[in-house]
């Protein structure tokens, strides 16, 4: 297990550094001057002001050697300082990735919290009106964007029942009440879609087993079906819903770029949104390092909760 983890972990890092690499030379193709746009609001730019300023930002500097420079500076957790404001970026993300995290874990719990219920009772109802129904809601679930569904929250909500979130966001440790209303909507936008593809996939795999010939011989014994489906069943159908959960981790990650500023959440996708305005390549190559960076973990925790979860799997690994 241990050889096991050390070489996903490497595998992790070359995948975080192909998508840093990826990412610094997109930026440099979106058009505009980097730097006349950082000095935008400033009268009179001349062509001196303008190369000082590139040198202080080092971006007179050949394009592979200003890559080198990041990564060396990376590689010790240091990811520069925002053109904007001259902030260090670990000081914005520090401040800014616990409010994502928290948004991320309320939409994986939703997820998980609907999703199972949903699928478990697509599965024992097959075929039923009901199993009709929730798979067509989980078609819907993963079909349509999460930013428009936020959109349709926030609008309706206002219509139907003059009520929208809160305009201004506070920290749990501030009002943890307003917090969490503050979030609830965006979580259920961004976990509609975990939601929905657990279902689906939970589905599959229950119906797949409850037809298997071990279930033929617990429901032999007298088993109830609540102690069939609960026990025996649902432990050997979770395993595609971990898959499919770690990699939802990274749609969640994404949809936050847009859903908080929709709804005016202070976190790394905003951050994100702004910086790729503005072109302030420090703080977008901070933060995508760092999603990737949470992406990865958190795929190689569901791999290594599959052992706990199916025994063969462990004793294979072992």
């Amino acid at each position: 297990m241990t050889e096991y983890v050390i070489r996903r972990l490497l595998y992790g890092l070359l995948v975080v550094f192909l998508v840093t690499v990826f990412v610094f030379l997109a930026l440099r193709l979106i058009p505009g001057d980097v730097v006349r746009l950082q000095l935008a609001d400033a009268p009179g730019v001349t062509e001196e002001q303008v190369d000082r300023l590139a040198a202080e930002l080092g971006l007179n500097q050949p394009l592979f050697t200003q890559l080198g420079t990041f990564l060396a500076d990376a590689v010790r957790g240091d990811f520069g300082q925002s053109f904007q404001d001259g902030e260090q970026v670990t000081t914005l993300i520090g401040e800014r990735l616990p409010i994502t995290l928290q948004l991320g874990a309320m939409a994986v719990l939703f997820g998980v919290l609907a999703g199972i219920p949903l699928g478990v009772l697509s599965a024992v109802r097959r075929n039923s009106w009901l199993d009709q129904s929730l798979r067509l809601v989980s078609v819907a679930g993963i079909s349509i964007p999460n930013f428009w569904l936020g959109l349709l929250m926030v609008t309706y909500l206002a219509l139907l029942f003059t009520w929208s979130p809160p305009l201004v966001y506070q920290g749990p440790t501030e009002d943890l009440s307003s917090n969490l209303v503050h979030l609830a909507l965006p979580a259920l936008a961004l976990g509609t879609s975990t939601m929905a593809s657990i279902a689906r996939m939970l589905r599959s795999s229950l119906l797949e087993v409850l037809h298997s010939n071990f279930i033929r011989t617990v429901r032999a014994k007298g088993a109830s079906e609540l102690r069939v489906i609960g026990k025996h069943a649902m432990r050997n159908s979770v395993v595609p819903v971990f898959s499919i959960l770690g990699l939802q981790v990274g749609h969640i990650l994404g949809g936050t770029v847009i859903l908080e500023s929709i709804f005016g959440i202070p976190g790394m996708g905003m951050l994100i949104f702004e910086s790729v305005q503005m072109r302030d390549y420090p703080v977008v190559l901070g933060c995508v390092v760092v999603y990737g960076a949470v992406f990865v973990l958190i795929n190689l925790i569901v791999d290594v909760c599959y052992g706990v979860i199916d025994p063969r799997i462990r004793y294979a690994r072992t």
